[in-house]
């Protein structure tokens, strides 16, 4: 019933807007648009100060950086990644995005979780070249040069990398 009524409102709001659209001129048209987009503005920025914390999270961010042309270049696959890498960081506690300052786990990484972290099968063997490669490209995304709010996350990548290597 609610989905009849929803669609319902829906098509009689679409057909207005169209019958609006087809009976005005186009200054009046162009006129409504600007102060439809202003207002819409007005509207985006008191959400963004009222709901700042939940709309500058880790998720609001991985969806607008593909729009935004960074000097990383992130594609969408890579992003799915990078969001992977932070939620075994996060899992294993070496990672905590509320607590910047806190060192939470000071213990080594295991083995399994460096190869999660650096993208490699455990399962496989792999060379120095093909370990230092897969770094290579992860720090190319998260090198602190590029971000300094990620010289946390960078310095867990070379914790990882340091183990595989040493049990190479």
């Amino acid at each position: 019933m609610n989905f009849f009524f929803i669609t319902l409102v829906i098509f009689v709001v679409i057909y207005l807007i169209l019958n609006w659209f087809a009976k005005t001129s186009s200054r009046k048209i162009s006129k409504f648009i600007r102060s439809f987009v202003i207002i819409l503005s007005i509207v985006l920025a008191i959400a963004m100060v009222v709901a700042g914390r939940y709309i500058f999270s880790l998720p609001f961010l991985l969806m607008v950086l593909p729009i935004l042309k960074t000097k990383a270049g992130f594609t969408l696959f890579q992003l799915f990644r990078f969001w992977g890498l932070l939620n075994v960081l996060k899992n294993s506690g070496r990672f905590n995005f509320n607590n910047f300052n806190k060192n939470l786990n000071t213990s080594e990484i295991t083995l399994d979780e460096a190869y999660k972290i650096l993208n490699l099968d455990p399962k496989k063997k792999y060379s120095k070249d093909e370990i230092l490669n897969s770094y290579k490209k992860i720090m190319k995304k998260i090198h602190p040069d590029i971000s300094p709010e990620l010289t946390r996350l960078a310095s867990i990548v070379n914790e990882a990398k340091d183990v595989v290597l040493r049990n190479v």
